[in-house]
């Protein structure tokens, strides 16, 4: 797909998932999300509050996967991110690892229910804390290499996620043009280039 063409694209489903209106409601009664409230002391002495996010009674370890298929192709995965400027994620695939799952389990799991595809080879690239001032939250991020489409999206009753078939080289125009813009999105494609590059 030539740049214009996935940049179009893009604008279309823009549109599509654009949010109409957003009210704040009333704390849920069975929220996703938790803050856990702890007193530290350090060995020196110091002592300090610290609060700790907790998404679904987990620490939210999560996954993120960059696909690629066996003649350069990859995915670009389109969902509402409401709370930020756009109201919009241009992403790669990933989500979070369910209990008694391995991160390549979540990430297998992840990349068949996203955009219906499997891997011949996944390479877990990179570990890291997703923001270890508030959260124990760690992501592994993956390359799913020899991927090919085999089911239909499987999505979770609220998630709304779009996606397109791309170049690679566009995923890293995408990239390099802060239409992706997210840290899971960015630290997974500049590992895969990295990789890439060493092969």
């Amino acid at each position: 797909m030539k740049t214009r063409k996935i940049i179009a694209e893009l604008e279309k489903l823009k549109d599509e998932l654009s949010v109409v209106s957003m009210k704040e409601i009333p704390p849920l009664e069975k929220s996703f999300l938790n803050i856990e409230n702890y007193q530290v002391i350090l060995k020196n002495g110091a002592i300090f509050s610290r609060q700790k996010l907790v998404k679904n009674k987990r620490k939210g370890d999560a996954v993120v996967v960059v696909p690629i298929t066996e003649d350069n192709k990859s995915f670009v995965i389109v969902q509402p991110r409401v709370f930020t400027e756009s109201g919009l994620g241009i992403e790669v695939p990933a989500g979070y690892i369910d209990s008694g799952e391995s991160a390549m389990d979540a990430a297998i799991r992840e990349l068949r229910e996203e955009i219906g595809c499997d891997a011949k080879q996944m390479i877990p690239l990179k570990s890291y804390y997703q923001d270890q001032g508030i959260s124990g939250a760690f992501n592994t991020c993956f390359l799913a290499l020899g991927c090919e489409q085999k089911y239909p999206q499987n999505l979770d009753k609220d998630e709304y996620i779009k996606y397109l078939k791309c170049n690679f080289l566009d995923l890293v125009y995408l990239l390099d043009n802060d239409y992706i813009s997210d840290a899971n999105s960015i630290i997974a494609i500049n590992e895969v280039k990295r990789y890439l590059r060493k092969r």
